[in-house]
C-alpha cells in the first residue's frame, strides 16, 4: 500500500489563480450555485486584497492545490470576543479522504489559537454527509438552525 502524501497549507498567492478558480467552480457546482464568473472574479479579488476581510488557505499534495479554505474574523457580542468563521472549504474529488480537509480545518485552528480567536466556526449543508463525517472527528457538533432572509426595501 502506497503512503500518501501529507497535504501542506499556506495562504493562497496570485500564482494559484488558475487553480483555484477551477476548484471554486467546482465547489459552487458541488453547491448547485449559478455559474457566474463574475463571482469567481470578485470572490477572487477579495482573496488576494490584504485589507479585505476574507481569507484563503490552500491545501497542496505533491505541489499541486487541491482544497481550499476560505475564513474570516468575525466579532461574537455574546461572548465578547472574536472567532474565526469558515465560509467555504473544497477538496477536489480526488484528494478526499486524504487529510486534506483534516489539513485545512487543523491549519485554521492553530491560525486561531495564534490570533486569539475562541473558536473555529462553520455550517455545512444537512445532506453533505462526507464532509459532517469529518467534522464529527474534529468538532462539536452545534444545535443551532441557520435562517436567511432576503433583504427588504424600506416603505
Amino acid at each position: 500500500m502506497t503512503e500518501r502524501p501529507t497535504p501542506t497549507v499556506r495562504p493562497l498567492t496570485p500564482a494559484d489563480e488558475p487553480r483555484w478558480r477551477e476548484l471554486f467552480r467546482a465547489y459552487r457546482e458541488f453547491y448547485r450555485l449559478e455559474a457566474s464568473e463574475e463571482v469567481v472574479s470578485r470572490t477572487l479579488s477579495w482573496l488576494l486584497d490584504p485589507a479585505h476581510e476574507c481569507e484563503a488557505l490552500v491545501a497542496e499534495v505533491s505541489g499541486e492545490v487541491v482544497g481550499f479554505a476560505h475564513h474570516r474574523r468575525m466579532p461574537c457580542p455574546s461572548l465578547a470576543t472574536d472567532v474565526t468563521f469558515l465560509d467555504d472549504l473544497f477538496t477536489e474529488p480526488e484528494s478526499r479522504g486524504a487529510g486534506v480537509g483534516r489539513a485545512l480545518i487543523g491549519r485554521l485552528t492553530d491560525l486561531a489559537h495564534e490570533q486569539g480567536r475562541t473558536f473555529v466556526q462553520w455550517a455545512t449543508a444537512a445532506d453533505n454527509l462526507q464532509a459532517q463525517a469529518l467534522y464529527n472527528t474534529l468538532a462539536t457538533r452545534t444545535s443551532w438552525v441557520t435562517y436567511e432572509a432576503a433583504p427588504t426595501v424600506a416603505a
